[in-house]
């Protein structure tokens, strides 16, 4: 349905919702910390190192490398009807749908 690359890993959003991931693991190729929650996903961002995808339910999940945007869980609480996700090198900035 959708492929997304970092550096030097991709993932790829299937069309039942699900995502794969593959690469260098530093780069976001690997997602296994957060398999359970990449499910219903409708849209990914990649910054250099790291990826971010929207949920159904407008959450958002992010993995790979910290310091590029792969943790939000300081922000997740904020992270909710959120409509659209963007990228540049180092971090992702997501806009919610109430502005």
């Amino acid at each position: 349905k959708h492929l997304q690359a970092s550096e030097r890993a991709f993932a790829a959003l299937l069309e039942d919702g699900s995502v794969v991931t593959w690469g260098d693991p530093g780069f976001g190729g690997d997602s296994s910390a957060v398999r359970d929650e990449l499910k219903d996903v409708q849209e990914i961002q990649a910054s250099e190192r790291a990826f971010a995808a929207i949920r159904e339910d407008r959450t958002v999940v992010a993995w790979g490398a910290q310091s590029y945007g792969g943790d939000c869980s300081g922000v997740r609480d904020r992270l909710r009807n959120v409509k659209e996700i963007q990228s540049n090198e180092r971090a992702f900035a997501a806009i919610l749908a109430d502005g």
